[in-house]
């Protein structure tokens, strides 16, 4: 007898249809053979599902099972086929017979008591549901809230092969996984530090303010100890909430991933991903025998921080170029190419020079000219182009330090994060109709035509520009750099248009350009 039960496998971070047929021949003894292009990890199923199906009171159906898992050219390397595969052999060796199997998708890993354990992607797989007009999927139980946010399909929750079954056969109702998604919003949506921490640095404050308002990339150049980390982990309580739509692209990535805590539905705050500067390119950028998404990915609609910018490897570096420029990440294989999100907030940081302290008004510099230079030459000048605002975060005085009260904390969060959300406003106003298929965008991401239609500038602001142009020898693209940040800074004051002071300060964020 031959049986068919619907599944499915992860190729990146998209789920795609798996079927997987059974055929059973009459006897007693156990042998089982999979066809497929099944790798090691799902060839390895056989003793888990023998054990699993025994220790579950199941018996084994025949002498000769054979297990097909379609489509034959695609690889399958998760042990998310246990529970399908469990399923089929039982239903092609008459063990028990369902109705309503070919109405789910089932995934789930076996262990040998018949446990089911959580496995990577179930919420791409309960969108893969959707998308095919299956009722519902059936996952295991720590899986169950994250493919329960998918809307029109049923999410059945098992933590045991018994309870797969007794769904199956109607002989133990289950009721759907259900998830409040306002709730989770409004109990995890929450940040557990603030700007007000962060003592001086106001000007370094500003900069942050004008980068989330324009969602630009930023660096940060200062000694050790100035506050640049606490500067960069801050910068997600100052960016507009995350609309769902935003969430669910977040959390399917980290799903793929097998990275949410068990029984996290849904990313509810930004992402902030801090790499170790000895990251291999594959680990940043994403890649591996069976591809991933990387750092860059998983910091989607959230912030990418590079501490330590010149200690990565250099062609690390460069490769993410382009998803600075595309917003995703393209890893070509022989057989395919994968395509992994990437729309991030890139925050760099680095020391003026390899003993950090260049800068530092109170400490002694031992590094020679030519230490310094091999040192800042380590960032190649067409990344640093692709880096909006170039800043310079000093030591932090005494009195900052120790200053009370309102003085002492400076700009606060919710007072920056008020500012930011007001120019966001703007933005999405202006863009409304959205470019190449995105409803809204933000200045960072304008295309030249509207660069030049939203950024005109008066003739005081041409002669600025102009020789801005001249004496710090900037390229076309930082040209429109200057002119993005000008507009959002002109956004952030609710002006119109944009006045010669607005183009004054985009460009003093672009004077490191020479420096560097």
């Amino acid at each position: 007898m031959i049986s068919r039960v619907h599944s499915s496998i992860l190729q990146g971070i998209d789920a795609i249809a798996c079927e997987v047929e059974a055929d059973v021949s009459a006897g007693n003894s156990g042998e089982l053979r999979l066809v497929g292009l099944a790798e090691a990890s799902v060839k390895e199923c056989v003793s888990r599902i023998q054990a699993a199906m025994r220790n579950g009171g199941y018996r084994w159906p025949g002498p000769k099972v054979t297990i097909s898992l379609a489509p034959a050219d695609v690889k399958k390397d998760s042990a998310s086929l246990d529970l399908p595969i469990a399923v089929a052999v039982c239903i092609a060796g008459d063990v028990f017979d369902s109705d309503k199997v070919n109405d789910y998708l089932l995934i789930g890993e076996l262990a040998l008591d018949g446990r089911v354990r959580p496995v990577r992607g179930a919420l791409a797989t309960a969108m893969l549901a959707a998308a095919l007009g299956k009722r519902g999927v059936i996952v295991p139980a720590d899986n169950a809230p994250e493919a329960a946010v998918v809307e029109g399909v049923d999410v059945i929750p098992v933590s045991y092969l018994c309870e797969a079954v007794g769904f199956l056969t109607d002989e133990l109702p289950i009721d759907p996984k259900v998830v409040d998604l306002s709730a989770v919003f409004s109990v995890c949506s929450k940040y557990d530090c603030d700007f007000g921490d962060v003592r001086g640095q106001e000007s370094a404050k500003r900069a942050l303010t004008i980068a989330a308002a324009g969602h630009h990339n930023l660096l940060m150049i200062g000694p050790p100890g100035s506050g640049k980390t606490m500067l960069a982990k801050r910068i997600p309580t100052i960016l507009p909430p995350l609309e769902l739509e935003e969430s669910l692209q977040t959390t399917r990535i980290y799903s793929s991933r097998g990275l949410l805590e068990p029984g996290q539905s849904l990313m509810a705050v930004r992402p902030v991903r801090t790499p170790h500067h000895s990251a291999s390119a594959a680990s940043l950028i994403g890649g591996g025998a069976i591809p991933q998404p990387g750092e860059v990915s998983l910091a989607h609609h959230g912030v990418l921080f590079l501490d330590e910018f010149p200690e990565f490897a250099r062609a690390t570096l460069e490769m993410i170029r382009q998803p600075l420029e595309d917003g995703f990440v393209t890893i070509p294989r022989v057989h395919s190419t994968l395509k992994f999100p990437a729309r991030l907030m890139l925050v760099a940081a680095m020391n003026p020079c390899p003993c950090g302290y260049y800068t530092d008004p109170k400490r002694k510099c031992n590094c020679s000219p030519n230490m310094i230079e091999r040192y800042m030459s380590k960032v190649s000048g067409p990344l640093i182009d692709r880096i909006d605002i170039h800043i310079e975060v000093p030591p932090v005085p005494w009195r900052d330090l120790r200053a009370q009260g309102v003085q002492g904390n400076g700009l606060t969060s919710d007072q920056m994060r008020q500012d930011v959300m007001k120019a966001r406003e703007i933005q999405r106003r202006r863009f409304t109709g959205g470019v190449n298929g995105e409803a809204v965008i933000t200045n960072a991401s304008m295309p030249p035509r509207l660069v030049r239609k939203f950024c005109v500038l008066d003739a005081a602001g041409e002669t600025i520009l102009r020789h801005a142009m001249s004496e710090m020898g900037l390229s076309a693209r930082a040209h429109d750099k200057v002119l993005r940040i000008a507009r959002t800074i002109a956004d952030l004051a609710g002006c119109e248009t944009i006045s010669p002071h607005h183009l004054s300060e985009a460009i003093q964020y672009r004077r490191l350009d020479r420096k560097l």
